[in-house]
């Protein structure tokens, strides 16, 4: 009877726990299930003038058809709200540097919100608000209107789960309304991320600090390969604006004051959140060919922007249809937007396809102050230092206050970390009083009208039109490629272009290395006139290739920047296209996914040769060797080759440079380093080569190649297990997607399990045309990557194509969370319907909203 009785117990604990366990299930599944939106029936919306019809397809793209802009665009608010408010929320959160108002107590989040506060971007877009044309300013305030009207009245727990998550530690109260200046700061983090040569220029500075060499700086900051990979445009008929020549005062970068400034404004700056991407990854592809060449007889446009990873990703997939398309209401457009701003930013219209790649001009220049008495020299004189003071708030902590300094070059961010990490130092002179600051000059402290380009690119028409948003685009610069239903094609360039002088000198002045500051020769002098920035229509070639690389021939047009991409990757595409025409064998949407699917491996073209003639004894060291004797030089997922020639990369570039240069500046292997090693290839002897950390030896390039090749065998070894023929590239090279604020590693395991999906193994690698970029100080892991891929068919839209990196929707538990990364990894893409037919017969979700 005991027995039984102890069973008895046993059970009913049993069938406790069971039903503990089902009921917590139960309401984990209600609160992650809890804020997934409506998408059919209809819904009362606060603010409608008359009903809007939302449709959505299958991987929940909305398409939506309003009778008003105003309609439209409040509508397209509540539909982003809908689906990605969260990301909307944390975005400002970042932009306004209020996230530890979010996050609370984080000593990286307190961090960001120091630099973006002495950035002042939500200051800059209060001005801006003024400043753009008054249609724009309405768009954004029925956006914003839109994203009220579905907060009202919703708890934290019915709009994110993130909410919910964050409530375990902080306090989280409803989210304040949505203004139009939200929308605004967005598009300064935006220009933030793909604003040209700004690392650049400080590791130039870094790295002299080391080598005490401009000369040898210059080794590893290459000029761009003219001979090898063309520009963009040819430049005929290009204006070349003159620089001055002025004389200047001469920058001692052997100073160690001017050196520890500069340290500490990097250390600032690094902790400045990247929301849609970072590093030599950050890049796109675009391209558009003529319908001379195509199936169709119209034209082809491709693009497939190359920015960072994260779920959800950035792009948000949407329609937007005027009921009646006319003068009165415009718009009628599809493509790729941002949460949180009206329109779309990449796509088409009925009339017209377009496509954005990073210009990369060199927007940005730091100067260097010498400061005195809080004035800073100006020449023979002084000018005052502005001062403001910020107080930021903290979830569950004491508010936080700092001062921001501000010379008349732009905002001092040399000090912007507590002021005891900041290591300030006298001039050799002694002068008691005077230290060195780093200024940031970028143009888009300045308040421009990049929302009115956003808006005006949804209803262009021809070339003029995209001309007129070339000048309104301020920041960030970007290529514009673009494509008419009538069979037109060409390239703008737009963007606010500092002109600075010619200063002889050691030194650059074009923009390349930091600036003195006292010296207001090195002031910039204006903005390159928008009317001399490089376009092209119809170009003879019947074909535009614009994939980061520079834009004119060398010495023509206006001076955009020096550091480039460096072309391999835009000249595969031109090759390939190239070869298509040459064969006459008509283009298909088709052929050009496949292109922008192009595996081929630049980095095996240059090194391979000499890594097969290196000799290796060894039979166990000599499988990698092998494996490079048979390989196509194709970087696809399942190849042990492409395993194992990243693996002989990485370890080059770190026995060639990690002993010359800076902590945090060690190679991160995309094509600046490629070019580096090209030109290193010729020069057996060079001290590059040599390792200094072994005395006595003095290594040279086939010592280093040979150590390379042994101790990458030993690495995938360990890594990838002795069978060479075993080893796969999409092991090491996986795409992961992390969540912005659950994701990481100091989250609990099974949140970072929910909000984060399934990594990807994936084909490509940096400066390939599938360009999953990785970073070689670091791993092999894809750190940046195609965003979406789109190709649009001139003669037939509906048969146009896309595909986003992870989905539509920012909710974990939606089924539209991740449905397209199996897709975007593989490298297919989904059918794009434009017609109001085409977009009827593919909704699977029909959702009215009405007043």
């Amino acid at each position: 009877m005991r027995s039984r009785a102890f069973r008895l117990t046993l059970l009913s604990v049993a069938i406790v726990l069971v039903v503990a366990l089902v009921a917590a299930v139960v309401a984990a599944f209600v609160v992650v299930r809890r804020p997934l939106p409506q998408v059919s029936g209809s819904l009362k919306v606060a603010g409608l003038q008359d009903e809007v019809t939302v449709t959505r397809d299958a991987r929940g793209v909305p398409t939506i058809t309003a009778a008003t802009p105003h309609d439209l665009f409040l509508a397209q608010g509540y539909v982003a709200a809908q689906d990605r408010f969260f990301e909307m929320d944390y975005r400002r959160h970042v932009v306004s540097g209020r996230l530890s108002e979010l996050v609370g107590e984080n000593a990286d989040a307190l961090e960001a919100d120091k630099v973006i506060r002495t950035f002042g971007w939500r200051r800059v877009a209060e001005r801006e608000l003024g400043l753009v044309e008054e249609s724009t300013r309405t768009a954004l305030e029925a956006y914003a209107d839109g994203v009220n009207a579905y907060l009202d009245g919703k708890a934290p727990s019915q709009i994110a789960v993130e909410y919910t998550v964050l409530g375990l530690q902080v306090d989280v109260d409803a989210p304040e309304p949505w203004d139009a200046v939200d929308s605004l700061a967005w598009l300064k983090a935006m220009a933030w991320d793909l604003r040209g040569n700004y690392d650049d220029e400080l590791s130039r500075a870094r790295a002299y600090a080391s080598v005490r060499d401009v000369a040898r700086v210059d080794e590893l900051f290459p000029a761009y390969p003219y001979d090898l990979n063309a520009s963009i445009l040819t430049g005929d008929d290009l204006v070349t604006p003159t620089a001055a020549a002025a004389p200047g005062a001469v920058l001692d970068l052997d100073d160690a004051g001017i050196q520890r400034a500069l340290d500490s404004a990097s250390k600032a700056l690094a902790a400045v959140p990247h929301l849609v991407g970072e590093g030599e990854g950050v890049g796109s592809n675009s391209w558009v060919i003529a319908g001379e060449h195509t199936a169709t007889g119209k034209p082809l446009l491709a693009n497939d922007p190359h920015l960072g990873i994260s779920a959800p990703g950035v792009w948000a997939q949407v329609g937007l249809r005027c009921s009646t398309v006319d003068e009165a209401c415009p718009y009628d457009v599809s493509g790729f937007s941002f949460a949180g701003f009206p329109g779309v930013v990449i796509g088409h219209n009925a009339d017209l396809a377009w496509g954005l790649t990073n210009l990369g001009a060199d927007v940005t220049d730091f100067f260097l102050e010498r400061v005195e008495n809080g004035r800073t020299l100006r020449g023979e004189e002084t000018a005052p230092i502005t001062t403001r003071r910020e107080v930021i708030k903290v979830n569950g902590g004491d508010d936080v206050s700092i001062e921001v300094r501000q010379s008349v070059h732009g905002p001092i961010v040399s000090d912007v970390l507590e002021v005891d990490a900041v290591e300030r130092a006298p001039l050799p002179d002694g002068i008691v009083g005077r230290e060195y600051e780093v200024a940031l000059a970028w143009t888009a402290l300045a308040p421009g009208r990049t929302a009115d380009a956003v808006l005006a690119m949804a209803t262009a028409r021809d070339a003029e039109d995209v001309a007129r948003v070339g000048r309104l685009l301020d920041v960030p610069s970007q290529n514009i490629v673009f494509a008419t239903t009538d069979g037109h094609i060409g390239y703008q360039a737009p963007g606010r272009i500092p002109v600075r002088n010619v200063v002889p000198g050691d030194v650059p002045s074009d923009g390349t290395w930091p600036r003195p500051g006292w010296d207001p020769a090195y002031d910039w002098q204006g903005y390159v006139d928008p009317e001399v920035m490089p376009r092209a229509l119809d170009p003879v070639e019947g074909f535009v290739v614009a994939a980061n690389q520079a834009v004119t021939p060398a010495g023509v047009g206006p001076f955009l920047t020096d550091d480039w991409d460096y072309g391999y990757r835009s000249q595969r595409i031109r090759t390939q296209v190239e070869s298509a025409i040459e064969s006459g064998t008509p283009i298909t949407v088709e052929d050009v996914g496949t292109l922008q699917n192009d595996q081929h491996n630049p980095y095996a073209d240059v090194l391979v040769p000499w890594l097969l003639r290196i000799g290796i004894e060894d039979t166990f060291a000599d499988d990698g060797q092998q494996l490079l004797r048979s390989w196509d030089r194709v970087s696809s997922e399942d190849s042990a080759a492409a395993a194992y020639f990243a693996a002989v990369w990485k370890t080059l570039l770190s026995l060639t440079f990690a002993d010359d240069l800076p902590d945090g500046d060690m190679p991160d292997g995309g094509s600046r380093w490629l070019e580096v090693v090209r030109g290193l290839l010729d020069d057996p002897d060079s001290e590059w080569w040599d390792d200094r950390t072994t005395p006595g030896l003095l290594e040279g390039r086939d010592e280093i190649l040979y150590q390379a090749m042994v101790t990458a065998r030993l690495e995938l070894t360990q890594q990838l297990g002795r069978d060479a023929d075993e080893w796969r590239w999409g092991r090491l090279h996986s795409a992961a997607p992390e969540h912005p604020v659950l994701g990481g590693s100091s989250i609990p395991g099974l949140v970072r399990n929910f909000v984060n999906p399934d990594p990807v193994g994936v084909g490509g690698s940096s400066s390939i045309v599938d360009a999953t970029a990785w970073d070689a100080s670091q791993g092999y892991e894809v750190t940046a990557g195609p965003s979406m891929r789109m190709v649009v068919d001139l003669g037939d839209l509906d048969s146009s194509t896309w595909v986003s990196f992870t989905g539509t929707s920012g909710h974990p538990a939606s089924p539209h969370y991740a449905d397209q990364l199996g897709a975007w990894a593989d490298g297919r893409t989904f059918p794009w319907p434009f017609s109001s037919a085409a977009t009827t017969a593919d909704a699977v979700d029909r959702l009215t909203l009405h007043p």
